[in-house]
């Protein structure tokens, strides 16, 4: 190939990726792996939308629509009356719902602790009860993990249990940022308890049932979807009303049939 024709060659490639738009997604990481799949899918559709998704937790997400450094934020918590305030060109839209798990060691669910009440919850993460064996389960000091001020899991967690979104938990032994990392601290340990999305359960990190009202509600889509389950949330996507029309048409593929598909396959509650 003659210098000529590699030189055209050079000015489509970087042609194409000056056209390339790009879109920067960050925010919370429960509902990353949604919108990770999603932007996989619509790349393949539209090769020349380059898309980035990265974590941080809600807040960061609402705080980077806010200050423009993101297209679009992801949030599985309800933004605050003070982030509403600077919010008012940007459109808060449901894209899922969720259960926010107590999660508990293998170890622990099969020394019988399989549901605790919500009070019971709120004195092992206020640092009232120190031992598995006080709640009927294995003699063992609770290893109590709590998460960063900014993670929306956190939020719901904070008000449904300790009365307030931004209470301490004087009981907490560690913090933990991501659900991939909490997950990893709880099933590690054989005497921890922490929350985590239903989506990030499994054999070594066990969800406990609720007690509410004499019933042990279970952190599945079944008791989301009928409104049983406390620790229930939606999840959400932040998009500036000025967005453009590549932006927004990757919102519409999110809530299409194909789309909420991948909501389901990630384990949450779809919208349609």
């Amino acid at each position: 190939m003659n210098k000529i024709a590699l030189f055209v060659i050079s000015l489509c490639i970087s042609h194409h990726a000056i056209a390339a738009e790009r879109i920067a997604i960050v925010g919370s990481t429960t509902v990353l792996p949604v919108l990770s799949q999603a932007a996989a899918l619509f790349h393949q559709q539209h090769p020349e939308v380059i898309i980035t998704v990265s974590g941080g937790g809600s807040g960061v997400g609402i705080a980077a629509v806010i200050q423009k450094t993101a297209q679009i934020g992801m949030a599985s918590r309800m933004t605050t009356s003070e982030e509403e305030a600077k919010l008012s060109q940007v459109d808060n839209i449901v894209i899922a719902a969720d259960a926010v798990a107590m999660a508990v060691s293998s170890e622990v669910y099969d020394s019988g602790i399989h549901q605790l009440s919500l009070q019971q919850i709120a004195a092992i993460y206020r640092g009232k009860v120190r031992n598995w064996q006080e709640l009927g389960g294995l003699d063992a000091r609770i290893v109590v993990i709590d998460k960063e001020a900014s993670r929306g899991t956190r939020h719901v967690f904070a008000k449904a249990v300790l009365g307030n979104k931004h209470a301490r938990a004087a009981g907490a032994t560690l913090i933990s940022g991501s659900n991939n990392e909490e997950q990893g601290i709880i099933a590690r340990s054989n005497q921890a308890i922490g929350m985590l999305s239903h989506a990030w359960l499994n054999k070594d990190v066990r969800g406990i049932a609720i007690v509410v009202d004499g019933q042990a509600i279970a952190p599945n889509m079944v008791n989301v979807r009928n409104g049983s389950y406390p620790l229930a949330r939606e999840l959400r996507v932040l998009l500036p009303k000025d967005a453009s029309p590549m932006t927004r048409d990757f919102i519409n593929f999110l809530l299409s049939p194909q789309g909420q598909g991948i909501v389901e396959k990630a384990g949450y509650l779809p919208v349609l």
